[in-house]
């Protein structure tokens, strides 16, 4: 037979057990007594509770990082495409986020999941991979809108990858590889074409200044004369080639 102090003692620390509940600074406890919300979600700290009357559900206020499995989504241009994401939110009311939604991690998870589809769906392949933070703006103003209702604050909205067929990646390396060869072109035309404009002013200079021209002789027979060859150069005045170019004429 069981002795009344030990029954007593058993009795007392399930009392205490359910009486006594402590709460970390990020966690609130909506308390239903029987049934009914009794109030304003409680804590953080020591909370005191009616055993078998009183019901508390933690609440945590912390942001939770939620991870969107890859979603098959077919692009405005008809691409198939497979997209995950991640979303940050926290609940701001314990009391909507316990009331109005069964669960609420499940319904964020669910909502963002359409929501990936539905607006990825509408945007063409070459938006989603050059205007990625248009995108996630957009999720993240939607998402908010609709979980507004239910104590929910959605921050950040990020699409973490974008697996594309085969076949679009070799297209989209070729199309890649011909826009590098377009600049390399625009680049080299731009490049033989100011060589072009500067030869023609240097020409337009020394055409009336032939000093300057015989100068620029000189320099180049001195820059040749440096180096180790076997040629062998016979400076020639230009007056003098002038003057017999004078008598042909």
């Amino acid at each position: 037979m069981i002795p009344v102090y030990l029954f007593v003692a058993v009795v007392i620390i399930f009392f205490l057990a359910s009486a006594i509940k402590i709460l970390n600074e990020y966690e609130r406890g909506v308390i239903f007594r029987l049934g009914r919300v009794l109030g304003t979600p409680k804590g953080p700290g020591l909370i005191l509770l009616i055993p078998m009357v009183d019901r508390m559900t933690k609440v945590s206020l912390r942001t939770v990082v939620l991870d969107i499995p890859p979603q098959d989504v077919i692009t405005k241009d008809n691409v198939t495409i497979k997209v995950n994401a991640v979303v940050f939110f926290r609940v701001i009311d314990a009391l909507k986020a316990i009331i109005d939604v069964e669960n609420y991690l499940y319904a964020t998870s669910q909502l963002a999941q359409t929501t990936l589809r539905s607006v990825l769906g509408q945007a063409e392949l070459d938006d989603l991979l050059s205007h990625r933070e248009k995108i996630n703006e957009r999720l993240q103003e939607i998402l908010d809108t609709h979980t507004e209702s239910w104590g929910i604050k959605v921050s950040n909205v990020e699409v973490k990858n974008v697996d594309l067929p085969q076949e679009m990646q070799r297209a989209i390396s070729r199309q890649a590889e011909a826009e590098r060869e377009r600049r390399a072109k625009i680049i080299s035309a731009e490049g033989e074409f100011q060589a072009s404009t500067k030869l023609s002013e240097a020409s337009d200079i020394l055409s009336r200044n032939p000093m300057a021209l015989q100068l620029r002789y000189l320099q180049t027979l001195i820059e040749i004369s440096m180096e180790k060859n076997s040629t062998i150069i016979f400076p020639l005045p230009i007056d003098l080639v002038k003057m017999f170019m004078d008598k042909v004429k």
